[in-house]
């Protein structure tokens, strides 16, 4: 029983948990939570364009952190609310979530992030450059790339250490990456766009047919997850703790 605990819970849950047929469910998750936090990350941009109605950058950093902190709390428990690439690279890196398994996660959460972003398109128009993340005037690409970096660092720890039974905060977690995700933005955005996410800046890139800076939405996300799980590791350990496994994979059980 011990060694069952050690690898992720009881056998039960295991055999839920690894069951083949709830992974469309789990994917649908990914994909239809990141749509939402891209509509909200990049429609705030949209919509001030479209309207000429200028949204104060208070209301465009709260938008996604509030939508996080919805999206874990009404389908956590089906997926486990990664909402982005590097999160669930970062759990594989730890234990706590199968490798196998993050291919078909990235995949669901850029396919949600470009249909948000078409769905914007398509209802406003191409404007707003669709809510692309892109350095600041003045910002290098280099000063960009090193506060995604930090930023991302920040992030993961959160989601990593308030998943984990260290804490011990259950629910609460969803708090406390949504306040993150804000705070974060509303020092940084002027910089990058606040983006800490692969998914969040390939939608509005891939929509609008503009790469040229996407490079470091995606290099600094990484070194900033990379660095966040060496964090942990000094912090908590090598990883495999069992409520972090059970945040990370979701606790979807089948209909009776």
């Amino acid at each position: 029983m011990m060694s069952d605990l050690v690898r992720g819970g009881d056998p039960l849950r295991r055999q839920t948990v690894e069951d083949p047929v709830l992974d469309w469910r789990r994917l649908f998750s990914e994909l239809f939570g990141t749509f939402l936090l891209v509509l909200a990350g990049a429609g705030a941009a949209v919509v001030s364009a479209r309207t000429h109605q200028q949204i104060g950058r208070g209301a465009e950093v709260t938008a996604p952190a509030l939508t996080v902190l919805a999206v874990i709390l009404f389908m956590g428990k089906v997926s486990g609310a990664h909402l982005n690439p590097v999160v669930s690279v970062a759990f594989a890196l730890r234990h706590e979530f199968p490798w196998r398994r993050v291919p078909a996660y990235v995949t669901a959460q850029l396919c949600g992030a470009v249909v948000a972003c078409a769905f914007l398109w398509a209802t406003f128009g191409k404007v707003g450059h669709l809510g692309a993340t892109r350095p600041g005037a003045g910002i290098t690409d280099i000063q960009a790339l090193a506060v995604e970096a930090v930023l991302t660092l920040g992030l993961i720890s959160t989601i990593l250490g308030t998943a984990s039974g260290a804490q011990n905060v259950g629910p609460l977690s969803a708090v406390g990456v949504a306040g993150y995700i804000a705070l974060a933005g509303l020092w940084s955005s002027p910089v990058t766009g606040a983006s800490m996410n692969p998914a969040r800046s390939f939608g509005p890139a891939l929509v609008g047919g503009d790469f040229s800076r996407f490079w470091i939405y995606v290099v600094g996300p990484a070194v900033g997850a990379v660095a966040a799980v060496g964090a942990a590791w000094i912090l908590r350990g090598p990883g495999g703790d069992v409520q972090a496994t059970q945040a990370a994979q979701g606790s979807s059980s089948p209909s009776p």
